[in-house]
């Protein structure tokens, strides 16, 4: 089957759990500056969560654009992906409202650590799909030192929220730096390939 009603779907679910994020931000109470310090956390895990679903966002895209076909396994590695996803919200503002307190902050790395991960699997089954259909992909992922290199961060940066919780947060900030820009290795083969056609 082709990827047109995956990529509609997650689309449509990433721009769903933006707005929900959204929707947790609170009108405060004053009309001063002083009025805006209390919701500083808040805000702040909000635009660190936001790029992150657009890094994901962004990358789900381009991944697709490189894949030929797809299957009922590769469907529900993509669910699985939307499931840790669908928990940033809940992360987010658990994290924020408690002023990067050391549980949530480690919450907020294990959902996404879980992301990173099922991500992983997502591509590596579009990869491995019907005897190597999405051969462009393989080639523009390589060996995916970068993905492995964020999973390691979380993992560390977990482990020091009970220790240093600002470490754990200049962390998942450090991620969401290496990922910024859309995945160049795919984007490179997207273009290639749209050259040719």
């Amino acid at each position: 089957m082709n990827t047109s009603r995956l990529e509609a779907f997650s689309d449509g679910v990433i721009a769903i759990l933006i707005t929900i994020m959204v929707l947790e931000l609170r009108v405060p109470q004053g009309t001063d500056l002083d009025a805006l310090r209390p919701l500083l956390p808040v805000f702040l895990t909000y635009v660190l969560s936001f790029i992150y679903l657009g890094i994901y966002w962004t990358n789900h895209h381009h991944m697709l654009q490189l894949t030929e076909r797809i299957d009922g396994a590769i469907l529900w590695a993509n669910l699985n992906l939307l499931f840790w996803l669908s928990l940033v919200p809940f992360a987010t503002g658990w994290m924020g409202e408690n002023h990067f307190a050391a549980l949530p902050t480690a919450i907020y790395g294990i959902d996404l650590i879980m992301a990173a991960v099922s991500y992983t699997i997502l591509q590596t089954l579009i990869v491995r799909y019907s005897g190597g259909e999405n051969e462009r992909l393989k080639a523009a992922i390589g060996r995916d030192l970068q993905g492995k290199l964020s999973v390691v961060i979380y993992a560390i940066a977990i482990g020091l929220a009970f220790v240093n919780n600002l470490i754990s947060l200049f962390l998942y900030v450090l991620v969401a730096a290496i990922w910024l820009v859309p995945d160049r290795r795919i984007e490179r083969k997207v273009h290639t390939s749209d050259a040719h056609n």
